[in-house]
């Protein structure tokens, strides 16, 4: 990688957390993170990327407010129509248009202004459901943020930006579950990947519901790392 230093995209997931301790510990780069909230159901994300930013040591920390995209989603999208059915199954309802180009163009403009070189993000090689997971996708954004900013880049002002995440390495989610655990134990389990924050404990704090895709999709990587899953889950 062409930077000591890297803008990661920290959604408070399992698949972002582990990619940002991923390239801090394994690839030695410098992490500066940003969350972004785009008008999605659940704000526990928000609280858990503030949590493992600390944990992670960012050099600094941006959360960028896009709740209007609520607006221009409607109720077409499950992740954002408050009166949508969380599918158990995956179903393109899931799929958030063009969610990741964004995050990633908004991620850019924060790296060239840092003369930063690399964005991370949690894309893994199970993705496969999600256009704007895939290597392919990837590969065309890189080369789309090298076209708008190539004067300033063959000047040698700013940096072109390479776009990491575990997908280009072919690393599945079970295996990015292996390389968590062995980075950071169980505080695994603190992170967040329920659509929801409807599920409360005894204490009101907000459980994974257990119920929908994303928590499936989580039990079953844990049962197919072998490792234990300590998640909290509603049922």
């Amino acid at each position: 990688m062409s930077s000591r230093k890297a803008v990661c995209i920290l959604s408070g997931g399992l698949d972002s957390v582990v990619s940002a301790f991923y390239v801090k510990q394994v690839k030695n780069l410098s992490p500066y993170t940003i969350t972004f909230h785009y008008g999605q159901r659940s704000t526990e994300e928000m609280r858990r990327a503030r949590l493992f930013s600390r944990l992670l040591g960012s050099e600094d920390h941006k959360e960028i407010d896009m709740g209007f995209m609520k607006d221009l989603y409607g109720n077409d999208n499950a992740l954002t129509g408050e009166n949508t059915i969380i599918p158990e199954k995956f179903h393109h309802s899931i799929v958030v248009p063009h969610r990741n180009s964004i995050f990633l163009t908004i991620s850019a403009a924060w790296a060239a202004s840092l003369k930063i070189g690399v964005i991370v993000y949690g894309a893994h090689a199970d993705d496969q459901n999600y256009p704007d997971c895939r290597p392919k996708f990837v590969s065309s954004l890189a080369d789309m943020l090298y076209e708008s900013d190539l004067d300033a880049i063959d000047l040698g002002l700013r940096k072109r930006i390479e776009i990491w995440c575990p997908a280009k390495e072919d690393i599945h989610k079970d295996e990015l579950i292996r390389i968590g655990y062995d980075l950071l134990g169980d505080k695994i389990f603190d992170t967040w990947s329920c659509y929801s924050d409807e599920a409360l404990n005894s204490l009101n704090n907000p459980v994974h519901c257990g119920a929908c895709e994303s928590c499936i999709n989580r039990r079953a990587s844990f049962n197919i790392a072998n490792i234990q899953d300590k998640t909290i889950y509603a049922t």
